[in-house]
């Protein structure tokens, strides 16, 4: 008998409500929720696609251990973790606590209780080394932020914006920010419907982007130089907000100097673009009443990711883009603890934390540990070396730069253990894997996503929705799962730590409340209903009340005005931090062209696809598992080939064989591929047609963000020829 159960998705961090159809205890079908009327039945089909993850018969549903040969055997999950808590103590004991590290992955959005119980354990351990797939996603969004500062209220409201500027995102694709996530395409036509100005930075004519007042396609990795003309151009003609400036930034006049060589005419000989556009841009955002400028994963993956995000807050400052005492709050928290909005500001923070990485310079920042050491941390002999790697719900292989150098790090681990539901490219080189649940196995709830308002701007619920799920199914009978929450707890239980689980309410020192803690009886495993009780006690909807709504709703109660400033409240948003203008400086001498390599490879995203998940799914990939190298019509045909031949492509740092397909929507010149594709076999060519392959093959650490470590993983120059 068929039956009908309300739940949330979360493959991504929209969390979009749908409803679940289970026949016999399996989950048959997966729809958007009409009832939750926020989302107005939204899904996409990675959410329609979870009867099929759920269901897949190369899912794991028993922990399996490498065995001397290379083969595998499955064993219960309580001896793996025994066994692997037996051989972390031994490399602690050996080699010190910061021998052991852990990747957290995107993986880690379906269980919301166990990166925190990571942490706990981690802290419980003595070793700092938590790296995670942000600093290899959108770092700039925190670095640019510590040196910045922050505005308490929050940025201004999409939903009152009469201009909006989006640099590298595309929402009605990849929700991970720019426009409210409760179904942003729709939000999108409303907004221009009503008569919002729409720019849009992309090389690509990207979905979003046909929405657009003004499309600005540059060459890729010029983001930077196009910022600085904008501001260049709104300072000429005095376009800032002079009175909001005056009372609440400084440095106007150093950023003033700083972009003064950044004419509109020198950015646009640059990116490849008109400089009349690049003024009417200028003022076009300068002019609206209310806004925002957001950066997402483009101007993150291109060169001077940093400075990218921090020129466009010094945009958002300049225009006084930031909500006023009497405006909604943006982001009201709802099952977060209350705190008063104030139209005041956070002030810069150091940018870099205490602990210095061993390889290329880098050390912990604002953004946390640079993932893009990991693989010379485990490389580079010697004290300090990282000898056991814990990835949860990530995929290094298809995830870090330079592939061949991720394998061989990978090998060199003393032990690798993996949380996944399926075999990856990552687990197949583990020690261990061991098998999770999937996300309609465990309970959630819609605070882990109202907590992403603390990274960067326009981030988050921006309304005050709330909603909470329990398990839709259990776990296949017979199987043998634990989730990462469990994972850590059993591993401080067996070494005879005592872990306590912290709740944080902010990021860095820009904290609204204190963090909540509490130490954890180890006697007992707690559950996920446990935790998110405990994470969301103090929230401003009680979770009993949120549990009262089964398919979600509006608190209206939870809506705050934004007050005013706190008397003495003095600090000052920075406009011309130091490290900055250096690096804006640095690039008025970068060359104009890269030799031998005429094009540059942007990434980009499918809406099919979340990462290197579901690649493998019929219902996802449509037949065609692999991704192909998008090229314009015209750029193929001068190079002699057709969609479906199959070209070699050439960087500095390495090269791929993968096939070709016609795509008008790119300049000339840019030619754009998926990420997430190809397997492990980073010796030798993956089949093209079969697997994909995988871009990081073109990726290395020497052209790496220097505050972050964030490598250069779009606007990579390459050459193409016919294989």
């Amino acid at each position: 008998m068929a039956e009908t159960r309300p739940s949330i998705c979360r493959n991504c961090l929209a969390f979009c409500p749908i409803l679940v159809i289970v026949e016999d205890g399996r989950v048959a079908k997966v729809t958007g929720d009409p009832a939750a009327g926020l989302y107005e039945g939204y899904s996409c089909p990675k959410g329609r696609a979870l009867p099929d993850q759920l269901n897949d018969p190369e899912r794991l549903l028993h922990s399996r251990k490498r065995l001397a040969d290379g083969g595998w055997t499955n064993v219960d999950t309580g001896a793996a973790v025994d066994d692997i808590a037996t051989r972390i103590k031994a490399i602690v004991d050996e080699h010190g606590p910061g021998s052991v590290a852990a990747y957290v992955g995107t993986g880690v959005v379906s269980h919301p209780t166990g990166a925190t119980m990571a942490a706990a354990w981690f802290r419980a351990l003595g070793s700092p080394m938590m790296f995670s797939a942000a600093t290899i996603d959108k770092p700039g969004a925190n670095t640019s932020t510590a040196l910045h500062g922050n505005w308490v209220a929050g940025a201004q409201a999409f939903e009152t914006a009469d201009v909006w500027m989006l640099i590298g995102a595309n929402p009605v694709i990849s929700k991970s920010n720019g426009v409210p996530y409760h179904n942003p395409g729709n939000r999108l036509k409303e907004a221009v419907r009503r008569g919002m100005k729409l720019i849009v930075v992309d090389p690509r004519r990207t979905e979003t982007a046909k929405r657009a007042h003004l499309h600005l396609a540059p060459k890729p990795g010029e983001d930077a130089a196009i910022l600085a003309a904008m501001i260049h151009v709104i300072l000429a003609e005095n376009l800032h907000d002079e009175a909001f400036v005056a009372r609440h930034a400084q440095g106007l006049e150093a950023l003033r100097a700083a972009t003064a060589a950044y004419t509109p005419a020198y950015a646009a000989a640059r990116a490849g673009l008109e400089a009349s556009d690049i003024v009417e841009a200028a003022r076009l955002f300068a002019r609206g009443r209310r806004g925002c400028v957001v950066c997402s994963t483009g101007p993150s993956f291109s060169a001077h990711g940093t400075l990218n995000f921090y020129l466009a807050l010094c945009l958002n400052t300049l225009c006084g883009r930031w909500a006023r005492e009497g405006d909604w709050a943006t982001y009201p928290n709802i099952m977060m603890p209350a705190f008063t909005p104030r139209a005041e500001v956070y002030a810069p923070y150091p940018v870099f934390g205490a602990h210095h990485m061993r390889t290329r310079g880098l050390r912990q920042n604002a953004s946390g540990m640079p993932t893009a050491a990991l693989a010379d941390e485990i490389l580079t002999d010697g004290p300090g070396r990282i000898r056991a790697l814990l990835c949860l719900g990530g995929n290094p292989m298809q995830a870090w730069p330079n592939q061949t150098r991720t394998r061989a790090a990978l090998e060199k681990l003393d032990l690798l253990v993996v949380t996944d539901y399926r075999m990856t490219a990552t687990a197949s080189l583990a020690d261990y894997v061991l098998p999770s649940p999937l996300s309609l196995e465990v309970p959630a709830a819609t605070y882990f996503v109202e907590w992403l308002k603390y990274i960067g701007v326009s981030r988050g619920l921006e309304v005050p929705w709330a909603q909470y799920t329990p398990k839709i199914v259990d776990p296949p009978a017979g199987s043998d799962l634990i989730d990462d929450r469990e994972l850590f707890f059993r591993l401080g239980q067996a070494m005879g730590l005592q872990l306590e689980w912290i709740d944080a309410y902010g990021y860095g020192p820009h904290v609204e409340s204190p963090p909540k803690r509490v130490m954890l009886d180890m006697t007992r495993l707690p559950e996920v209903d446990e935790l998110i009780e405990h994470t969301t006690g103090q929230g401003r909807i009680p979770l009993a009340e949120v549990k009262k709504h089964p398919h979600g709703a509006l608190f209206e109660t939870a809506r705050t005005r934004v007050e005013a400033a706190r008397p003495g409240a003095d600090a000052r948003l920075e406009l011309a931090a130091p490290l900055m203008m250096t690096e804006l400086a640095e690039m008025l001498d970068e060359p104009a062209e890269d030799a031998g390599f005429p094009f540059r490879l942007i990434s980009r995203r499918d809406n099919n696809f979340m990462n290197s998940v579901g690649q493998r799914m019929a219902a996802l990939n449509r037949g065609a598992p692999a991704n192909a190298l998008a090229m314009h019509p015209d750029d193929l045909a001068g190079l002699g080939l057709g969609a479906g031949d199959l070209a070699v492509v050439r960087a500095q740092n390495g090269t791929l064989r993968c096939m070709v397909a016609a795509d008008a929507t790119l300049r000339r010149g840019v030619v754009s591929m998926a990420q997430g594709f190809g397997t492990s076999a980073a010796d030798r060519d993956d089949d093209p047609f079969l697997t994909g392959v995988s871009v990081t093959r073109l990726t290395d650490l020497e052209d790496c963000e220097p505050i972050t470590g964030m490598p250069r993983l779009s606007a990579i120059p390459v050459a193409i020829a016919p294989a």
